[in-house]
Parts: C-alpha cells; sequence; structure tokens
C-alpha cells in the first residue's frame, strides 16, 4: 500500500446544493462542462466531501469509535469523468483516516460483492464499496453507488451521508477542517478484482455442469458492452468456459457511447445485439447496461429476451428450483406475465412498485413474514436472486442461462439457445405495448402553489373515481403503485414518477383500436387537469 497525498479533506467556496444530487437509493448529478443548461454539480470538492461522509456514515453504522480505520473499495464504469471523480473519493477517505482499495473499471455488482469476498491478500473484505456510474446516462453525468456487506444503502442513507457531506464541505470551505498528521491518513492499494469476481461467476457455471471445465464448448455466444463496464464477460467468462465469441462488439471502455446506449431497454441497443446475433449466427446474444447491474439476451432466431420475456424466462428457472415461491416484480409488468407465472409455472406473482430497490427490499420483506420468494425482478433488466444476496447482477443473471445451456449441452444436446426459447413458450404477449408520459408543468396556476406530487396524487384519485362508473373497466383489486385497470383485452397504469413531475401512462392491448380505446378512457378522465401535458395521448389516440 502507498500512502496517500494529503491535504485537507476539501476546500472549495463554490455552493453546492447536496441534496439535489439524491436520486432514489444513489447519488446523480453533472460532472462535465458542455451540455447547455446542464452546469457541472458534482465536482471533485463535492465528491471529497461525499466520500469522507460516507466513511463517517459507516462508522457510525459499525458503531466503531473515530479510532477504528476502515477499508473501502472504489471502482468506476467507462465514464470520461470516472478517473477524476476515483482520485477526489481517494482524498476524500484517506484525508478522513481510512484505507482505500482501487478496482478501476468495475461493474456495480463486483464492488458489493467485494464487501463479501475473504481474501487478505487481495485486502479483502472491505467494510464498505463506493461505485462510480450513472448508470445509462448521458456522458456528462456521473454519480455513486454505496455498498456494505448488507447491500446497497436506502434513500434514508443516502440522505443521511449528502447531509453529512454539506456539513464536511461547508467547514472546510470556512477553512475550519484541520489537516490530517501524515501518520494517521488511510493509505491505497490497487487490485484487478474484476478478475477475482469474474473467476466465481466461471466457477458457478462449471459447478452447474458437474464441473466440467468447458461447458459452454461449441456455443456460440456474443457479448454486446456497449463500451460500457460489461467486456470483461467475453474474455474472463465465455472463454474460459469453452465458448467461441467472434462477433462480440463494443467491449472496449468508452465513456463518450459513440455506438448506442448502454441500456437493454433501449431499441437501438437491442436491435445492434439482434442484428449482431443474425449476422454472426449466433446461438445467444447478451447485452449489459453501462455497470452491468442490468442486463438481457437475444436468442438465436433474434428473439429479444428482454422486459417481461426475460422475467418469465428467470421465472421458469428459479421455480424449477423452487416450486411454488413468489416472483416479485414492479408494477409496469403484463397480465400475460401473471398468468404465466401462476398459471403454467406454478408460482405466485407479486406485483410492487416501480424501482428496483423497492422490488428487492418487498421480496426480502415477504421472506420475513414467512412467505417464500426468490426472485425479484424489475422490467429494466434489474434481477436479484435470493441466492445471490438479494444482490441486481446483470451478469450473474446471465450466468443462470449460461447454466441452463452447459445443462442442455452436457446432455449431448446441440440445441442451442432454443433450451430458454422453450422456457417461455406460452406466454401471451400483448400486440400492442406502449408508455407515454404526461408532464406536470409545476409552475401552473392549476397546482395553487402545491407540490407536483399532491397535485399527481389527486389526478389518480380523480381518474380512480372516473373509472370506477364505466362498466367496460376493472380496477384491479390488488394494486401498489397508481391506478391500474384492465379493459377491452388490455390494461393500464398511470402512476406518479418516483423523482419527476411526470405521469407515465403504460398501455397494453391486443390491437390498436382496444389501446386507443384505453387511452380515450384515461383521456376523459384527466382532461380537466390543466397543468398537465396530455398533447402525446392525444397524438396517440388519433391515430
Amino acid at each position: 500500500m502507498a500512502a496517500a497525498q494529503g491535504g485537507t479533506v476539501v476546500s472549495s467556496s463554490e455552493k453546492v446544493e447536496f441534496l439535489k444530487l439524491q436520486n432514489g437509493s444513489d447519488i446523480r448529478g453533472v460532472a462535465v462542462a458542455g451540455v447547455e443548461g446542464e452546469p457541472v454539480n458534482l465536482t471533485e470538492p463535492a465528491t471529497e466531501a461525499i466520500a469522507a461522509a460516507f466513511s463517517a456514515w459507516l462508522l457510525n453504522r459499525k458503531k466503531a469509535d473515530g479510532l477504528r480505520r476502515l477499508r473501502i473499495s472504489v471502482g468506476h464504469d467507462s465514464r470520461i469523468s470516472a478517473h477524476k471523480l476515483q482520485n477526489a473519493v481517494t482524498h476524500g477517505i484517506t484525508s478522513a483516516g481510512h484505507d482505500i482499495v482501487q478496482f478501476g473499471l468495475a461493474s456495480t455488482p463486483a464492488m458489493f460483492n467485494s464487501t463479501l469476498t475473504e481474501d487478505e491478500r487481495s485486502h479483502l473484505p472491505v467494510d464498505g464499496a463506493i461505485m462510480i456510474t450513472a448508470s445509462h446516462l448521458p456522458y456528462n453525468r456521473n454519480g455513486f453507488k454505496f455498498f456494505t456487506s448488507d447491500g446497497g444503502l436506502n434513500k434514508a442513507d443516502i440522505k443521511d451521508i449528502l447531509e453529512r457531506a454539506s456539513k464536511i464541505y461547508e467547514e472546510s470551505a470556512h477553512g475550519n477542517l484541520k489537516e490530517q498528521e501524515e501518520a494517521s491518513r488511510g493509505v491505497v492499494a490497487n487490485v484487478d478484482y474484476m478478475s477475482i469476481y469474474a473467476s466465481d461467476l466461471v466457477q458457478a457455471v462449471r459447478k452447474s455442469a458437474g464441473d466440467k471445465e468447458k461447458p459452454l464448448e461449441g456455443l456460440h455466444i456474443i457479448v454486446d458492452a456497449g463500451n460500457g463496464a460489461g467486456g470483461f464477460f467475453v474474455d474472463k467468462v465465455l472463454k474460459p468456459l469453452g465458448a467461441v465469441t467472434t462477433g462480440s462488439q463494443f467491449l472496449e471502455p468508452d465513456g463518450l457511447f459513440p455506438n448506442h446506449i448502454p441500456n437493454p431497454e433501449d431499441k437501438t441497443a437491442m436491435k445492434s445485439i439482434t442484428q449482431a446475433v443474425l449476422d454472426n449466427k449466433a446461438d445467444l446474444g447478451i447485452i449489459f447496461d453501462t455497470d452491468v447491474d442490468r442486463s438481457a439476451a437475444v436468442d438465436s432466431s433474434g428473439r429479444e429476451l428482454n422486459r417481461n420475456r426475460l422475467i418469465a424466462l428467470m421465472a421458469a428457472i428459479v421455480l424449477e428450483e423452487h416450486p411454488g415461491t413468489t416472483v416479485v416484480t414492479d408494477s409496469v409488468t403484463s397480465d400475460g406475465l401473471t398468468v404465466f407465472i401462476e398459471n403454467k409455472l406454478g408460482g405466485k406473482h407479486h406485483r410492487f412498485k416501480r424501482g428496483y430497490k423497492n422490488v428487492i427490499d418487498e421480496a426480502i420483506r415477504l421472506n420475513s413474514i414467512g412467505e417464500e420468494s426468490h426472485l425479484a425482478m424489475e422490467t429494466s433488466g434489474h434481477g436479484a436472486l435470493k441466492e445471490n444476496h438479494w444482490l441486481d447482477d446483470g451478469a450473474y443473471l446471465m450466468v443462470k442461462l449460461l447454466n441452463k445451456l452447459a445443462a442442455a449441452r452436457t446432455l449431448g444436446s446441440s440445441i442451442g439457445s432454443k433450451v430458454l426459447t422453450d422456457l417461455v413458450e406460452g406466454l401471451e404477449e400483448a400486440a400492442v405495448s406502449v408508455e407515454i408520459r404526461l408532464k406536470i408543468d409545476q409552475n401552473h396556476s392549476d397546482l395553487k402553489g402545491g407540490s407536483f406530487r399532491d397535485y399527481g396524487e389527486s389526478v389518480l384519485r380523480h381518474l380512480e373515481n372516473a373509472i370506477s362508473k364505466d362498466p367496460n373497466l376493472h380496477i384491479a383489486p390488488k394494486n401498489y403503485e397508481g391506478v391500474r385497470v384492465s379493459g377491452y383485452g388490455g390494461w393500464f397504469l398511470l402512476r406518479l414518477s418516483l423523482h419527476d413531475p411526470v405521469l407515465p401512462l403504460n398501455i397494453e392491448a391486443p390491437s390498436k383500436d382496444d389501446a386507443i380505446k384505453l387511452g380515450l378512457a384515461v383521456l376523459a378522465a384527466v382532461n380537466e387537469f390543466s397543468a398537465l401535458d396530455v398533447t402525446a395521448l392525444n397524438k396517440f389516440v388519433q391515430q
């Protein structure tokens, strides 16, 4: 370990509104100048304060006295601001008297894993971990995710850390922060943790295939990493397992994301991996988001395995292992998925709220009250399993698919990805599926000085009341978010966004006409709310 450079934690006179950096259970901000109307608010001094605040929060969490020296890991995705923020995090932690282990380019799930891995030569396990990422957001953004061995932090923890950071920042800006003595500063180590993490994934696949060294031999599997942090999966996971990986694309990290947004929900991204699978006649395609906590797949025929299909596939795999278990999902999953999980697979579908942390926490809660749940998944591609410490790990989800391929291969089968496609046979899928975002104008007089959240709630109450009088529509008896209604062979859900002044409307229906009927029912109910921009909904129903 090398001694860290000295200095005070931060010194800046620029004003930072720390609480505005909170994004649910993450921190997000603008780290790179150059985009009009988006001033930099995630500066290096602010980052140092946030890192120092995390170490103080962690000390408090572990009920340790101020003399305890913590060990904290830091890693980052491929963003162009990653290195300067990693340096700032390092300075913030070491100046507060704690040691830091730098992983360099890493995935979010690997950062959590570093709190569990026992390997003293690699300075593991760590007391806490910081991942520098802003997921699939544009190149100028960045942010932080934090972990302890209990998992990711929650909203209240992030608020606490930001309040501490604000105080540290204010004190240092006014020169009140004492400089650390050389001897009490933390030290820095550099560790290639992604190799350790990847070897665990390799072992998991080998174990499921009866300890066969190369269980994927002869299978052609390609990866699209979207120039994020997922390129490791080719050389460190698939090749050691014997897979052919020619045709894999965008594996090199590039924080400007020149080819497509690394996002398994993005149409361009999915088209890109689908085309690559077809062009290379591959058995399977795998796509990751920037920091590899989300993923999706494409079968050999070019059929996308994402959103409801990926949840159905994972549910089929998990319910084979744990018959009758409850599958927790977010609120926008389809009615067809419920029928598939409950009628075909014999499981139970518990549809909850949007937000991957909400979904995971609900699965943990159900287990705590005696209802067994082994899978929590969001349509975005976040998926967590009980067997994997409830960590939403895109690479681990894909390992579960590889286990199936490996098992089929071991039996001498040469059916490629058909074993996966067959698992989702019978999933009913709507012909029309749309999401329309209805924005609330926060400056409109109709809000009468109230918050957009209060206004949105009043829209939802009015909609529920209006729908209850329509004999063609039926309000879902069990619903945890917004207003969910079935009718005309389909359904819609209008809910309030978790963070923004927006009411997203999801509609699924067997035909365009039926989808328009559902859209018209919503429009009739919300039209009188003049602060609500219904332009996109009007356009949809007039098609």
